[in-house]
């Protein structure tokens, strides 16, 4: 029996550059020179309840890449976990990634958010900003070859929650359940990093 899931719209940008592997380099070239990397992304959660039983709450990606010298290209291929835990205790991840194909090239665009056990202050950047390395290849153990910092802006934000809606849902009380559900999670993951220091 097919379960309700949720679907919303991302849009990411920030400044991007060809040849540098660290994400911070590569955001400091971008600004110099002017080139910027947008990734307009739509999320899928199929089965909400599945996705939160799941340690790496894992879900799929889709959506455009726009890079000057790559032009606009579009992924039907990608991969999207919300606080997937790591070795490290502390730390969580938000990962986006994209495959696609430019020039009869494989590339991977492989983007993290690094939520972290950090003051409540930290929150806004920690789940807004996107450490972005472009890989050659179909996935992310080919070799690096340009990188940048990604964020999301306060107005695509609010566009973000703007187009969050429930799928496979027969009711408009499956619907809200199941929306109500993933923010549930959502919010509760946010407490339970940044919670314990607030409440000091």
């Amino acid at each position: 029996m097919t379960q309700p899931g949720i679907t919303f719209r991302e849009t990411m940008a920030g400044f991007f550059a060809l040849g540098p592997t660290d994400p911070a380099q590569g955001d400091a070239l971008g600004e110099d020179a002017g080139t910027q990397l947008t990734m307009q992304a739509t999320i899928d959660i199929d089965d909400v309840r599945r996705f939160i039983e799941d340690p790496d709450h894992l879900g799929s990606l889709n959506g455009r890449i726009t890079f000057g010298p790559l032009g606009t290209v579009t992924s039907t291929k990608g991969v999207f976990n919300l606080f997937r835990p790591t070795s490290d205790r502390t730390l969580k991840l938000m990962v986006y990634e994209l495959a696609f194909t430019h020039e009869g090239k494989d590339y991977y665009l492989a983007g993290r958010k690094e939520v972290r056990d950090n003051p409540v202050i930290d929150l806004w950047h920690d789940t807004t900003t996107l450490l972005t390395q472009l890989h050659l290849g179909t996935d992310k153990t080919g070799p690096v070859v340009g990188a940048g910092v990604l964020t999301l802006s306060v107005k695509e934000l609010l566009k973000l929650l703007s187009t969050a809606r429930a799928t496979n849902a027969s009711t408009p009380t499956e619907s809200a359940a199941a929306m109500g559900t993933f923010f549930s999670f959502f919010l509760g993951e946010l407490w339970h990093t940044y919670g314990p220091r607030f409440a000091r």
